[in-house]
């Protein structure tokens, strides 16, 4: 696996992004409390540095699953199922990494964070060009984040320690062979370290 990293990584023009880390997803990581333990200190150590937290969670409304088309094959099974509405507690964020007052948070309604949401412009507003990826799962949510910011030109970091997939085969296979292409890869140790030395 390729860890090489940047040396230096500016706080305040960073943003940790915790993704779809909700009541009805966290039970499907391998080791999930540990897992959350893991990004629980990555987010205090980036909040600590200055930077900002941002949360991603899915969810939908009533509209929001009529309006999926029958070409979408993921997510007409999760309207014809009438999965994670919004204000249901499987759709809302654990709670052992509550949302804080000036985070940005937001809703989505497909797998990246940025294609049915305001993200790319809050963090944009905010001056971020560097991203650090937390994420269930591996092959969701985080690839879908990682190609997409990729694409517009952020700077960006897989926490390897910090995401997660229910199939340990492909979460391996976008750790060691997709991912470096495209982002830097590091744990928890290393991030703190890289914001140690900001």
């Amino acid at each position: 696996m390729s860890t090489t990293t940047p040396h230096t990584l500016t706080p305040e023009r960073t943003a940790l992004l915790a993704m779809d880390f909700q009541n009805g997803i966290v039970p499907l990581a391998p080791d999930a409390d540990a897992l959350l333990e893991r990004v629980k200190g990555a987010i205090a150590d980036v909040r600590a540095a200055g930077g900002t937290i941002g949360y991603v969670r899915v969810g939908f409304t009533e509209d929001d699953w009529t309006r999926i088309p029958e070409t979408n094959k993921a997510f007409t099974a999760v309207a014809a199922a009438k999965m994670l509405h919004h204000e249901d507690a499987a759709a809302q964020i654990d709670q052992r990494i509550t949302p804080e007052d000036g985070d940005i948070v937001v809703r989505k309604i497909r797998f990246g964070s940025g294609s049915t949401t305001d993200l790319h412009q809050q963090l944009s507003d905010r001056g971020i060009d560097t991203l650090v990826l937390t994420g269930i799962s591996t092959s969701g949510v985080v690839l879908s984040t990682l190609i997409d910011a990729a694409d517009r030109d952020y700077r960006v970091f897989v926490l390897t320690d910090g995401v997660a997939d229910p199939d340990p085969e492909t979460h391996r296979v976008l750790l060691d062979k997709v991912f470096p292409t495209r982002a830097h890869l590091l744990d928890t140790a290393g991030l703190r370290e890289l914001l140690r030395s900001a």
